[in-house]
């Protein structure tokens, strides 16, 4: 069996878990599903290990645990001491400085320890979270010296931070051994911009698992929500510029003022970095619900996904899509807006199982939300076609053989 490390990007574990709540115990004992846990599985049913790798500055050596839904090895290494003072001095004397941001954190890796980790856990090769990222460079530079081939994957980092990085990338990106990208639009970018070959490219998207039925009346009987109420769902990130929340918001407010009488409810799941801003938005916005925390167990993100009748993302920008894929398993029908991330989801609208307005108009959107709970038949045959297309293209099963033929080409 082959052993994949899995080297998350950003500076530090807290960086990011901070801002939704999740602590390391957390992480270990109860978070499941998104594209981290979706890509493990799909590794493991063809025989692929992964083992996960964080940096973070709140433990003093590092931490080896196993991941309780799926069994993978976590590694937690200690932040060098050099990146903490360095961070330090440039988040106090010059705030908003990207370049110096940037440059500290080239030094977020604690490279020793990772050889260390990639020695002892057997590794055969490096798989890095994001490209565009400091520590995607630390690794490709770690991968040569260890001869181990570096991979990395397209999750929404489509931009450098400083001129530094821009020159490192150029440097770096061309020499990966290859890289995971499910986004056109982003595949385009890359070729433009580092002028690599298309066999250096895949497009390999994130799979998603299949959702067991479930009772529609139970689940929505233990959720408070009435039988006859045509529920719209919407979860994620709460990003109110990224997300398109407040386009959603505004389709929303079209719908429930040409609809007074409609008994229905926009379900939101989901925190974020704009909760208060979001929070006072729907203050004015009726016949809402918002589930305002991050969501760890799938089981029970499922259980919100089976008591709607319609999902919808009005996003603006994503890295692929995952909250659609994720709708898409359970069976519902898709209203989303054509930015980019969203439309490699759905790209033949309908056929794939949803329909598509421009990214920004409320309007648009709200009319495609009425058309879809005015048209009971056009529902069922995009919900019929989602399923396919998540079976057809999305399954661990097809996307674990495309892993493994990317990574280990020789032993597929």
């Amino acid at each position: 069996m082959q052993t994949v490390a899995l080297i998350l990007s950003g500076d530090r574990f807290e960086d990011f878990f901070d801002k939704i709540g999740i602590t390391l115990e957390l992480f270990r004992t109860r978070l499941t599903g998104g594209w981290l846990f979706n890509y493990i599985k799909a590794l493991e049913g063809v025989d692929i290990r992964t083992v996960i790798v964080y940096a973070s500055a709140r433990v003093s050596e590092p931490v080896r645990f196993s991941h309780w839904d799926t069994g993978a090895a976590v590694w937690v290494l200690p932040s060098p001491w050099l990146h903490i003072k360095a961070r330090n001095v440039v988040r106090r004397r010059f705030p908003h400085t990207l370049s110096l941001e940037a440059a500290s954190s080239y030094l977020a890796s604690p490279l020793r320890s990772l050889a260390k980790v990639l020695r002892e856990e057997r590794c055969d090769a490096i798989l890095c979270q994001e490209y565009e990222d400091p520590r995607f460079d630390a690794c490709l530079l770690l991968g040569t010296v260890l001869r181990l081939p570096v991979f990395a994957t397209y999750q929404g980092a489509s931009r450098t931070r400083s001129a530094l990085e821009r020159a490192v990338r150029r440097v770096t990106i061309p020499r990966a051994k290859g890289l995971i990208i499910p986004s056109k639009s982003e595949r385009d970018r890359v070729q433009q911009t580092y002028r690599i070959p298309d066999s250096t490219i895949a497009d390999i998207p994130t799979s998603v698992e299949a959702v067991p039925v479930r009772d529609r009346n139970e689940t929505r009987a233990s959720l408070g929500i009435a039988p006859q109420t045509y529920v719209v769902a919407w979860h994620g990130r709460v990003q109110i510029e990224t997300k398109g929340l407040d386009v959603l918001a505004d389709a929303w407010q079209q719908i429930c003022t040409a609809r007074p009488d409609a008994d229905m409810l926009l379900l939101f799941v989901g925190s974020g970095r704009d909760e208060a801003v979001f929070g006072e938005r729907l203050r004015s916005v009726p016949k809402t619900r918002w589930v305002n925390r991050y969501v760890l167990d799938r089981q029970e993100l499922w259980s919100y996904l089976a008591a709607a009748d319609l999902y919808t993302i009005a996003s603006r920008h994503e890295g692929f899509a995952v909250a659609i894929l994720e709708a898409m398993a359970c069976g519902l029908p898709i209203v989303a807006t054509d930015s980019p991330g969203v439309i490699d989801v759905i790209p033949r609208g309908p056929i794939d199982g949803g329909l598509i307005v421009p990214a920004g108009d409320a309007t648009a959107l709200a009319g495609a939300l009425l058309r879809v709970f005015d048209d009971p038949e056009l529902a069922a045959n995009l919900r019929a076609c989602a399923r396919r297309r998540v079976q057809a293209d999305f399954s661990p099963h097809v996307v674990g053989d495309r892993l493994r033929q990317l990574l280990f080409p020789a032993r597929s």
